[in-house]
């Protein structure tokens, strides 16, 4: 479903990605995992064209999305983007957040996105916060919401750029809970994330980067058990001794 070919990206003389290759199949959770500053979050944030490459090629089903003829503005109602930090309006109540990208990206009947709305905020556990504000919300519920938010669009992919990393711990937990049902329902995931209980339990492939460069990708009881990159051995080993 998604390719990466040899994708090269530099900010000025720093070479952030280092010619990646991979392939993320429909229906699969792609687990990337790394460092800090390994290039994960610059590699996912490739796909929608939040960051331009120089070399190489993505396709999604087939299509370059590099290429001249490509509606941007189509591609990322496509692609479904939870970030670090929740991206709320905050002067718009957990409902309208959800409503706002249908109605005005889609173009559906407002009364249709509402409803669809509640039946996301139902599938995140929420329901019951339609009328809040996000200021009322928790770091974790916010997330959620924001979760909800990125399906109103019927995303064929979900993209997840290190979703719990701004959340205190006992909030990370319900959040991973809605990324294991989506991945329980089959929609195609790449996340960056440090929860490796999370890669562990839901993950198809772990892709593990360092310095730019994909260096090992495999399944995850070969990945948490005996990987075969020497940097990828010690990433394993100091997770083991945390």
């Amino acid at each position: 479903m998604i390719r990466f070919q040899n994708v090269e990206k530099w900010y000025g003389p720093y070479h952030a990605l280092n010619s990646v290759s991979g392939e993320v199949k429909e229906g699969q959770v792609v687990v990337i995992c790394g460092p800090s500053g390994s290039g994960k979050s610059t590699l996912i944030r490739t796909v929608n064209r939040l960051e331009p490459i120089q070399k190489g090629s993505i396709q999604i089903n087939g299509q370059d999305i590099d290429g001249k003829s490509v509606d941007v503005n189509r591609l990322r109602s496509r692609i479904g983007f939870v970030f670090q930090q929740f991206n709320l309006f905050p002067h718009l109540s957990v409902l309208d957040n959800i409503v706002l990208a249908p109605v005005h990206v889609l173009k559906q009947n407002r009364t249709d996105a509402r409803a669809r709305a509640r039946q996301l905020l139902a599938k995140v556990g929420l329901e019951h916060k339609a009328d809040a504000y996000p200021i009322q919300l928790s770091g974790g519920q916010q997330q959620r919401v924001a979760i909800a938010r990125a399906l109103a669009l019927d995303p064929p992919v979900m993209l997840f750029d290190e979703p719990t990393s701004a959340l205190d711990p006992e909030m990370v937990g319900e959040v991973l809970q809605v990324m294991k049902g989506l991945a329980k329902d089959g929609m195609t995931m790449i996340c960056v994330t440090h929860e490796m209980g999370f890669a562990r339990e839901v993950a198809d492939r772990v892709w593990f980067m360092d310095a730019g460069s994909l260096l090992e990708e495999s399944d995850p009881a070969e990945f948490f058990v005996k990987p075969q990159n020497p940097r990828a051995q010690k990433f394993v080993s100091d997770i083991r001794a945390a």
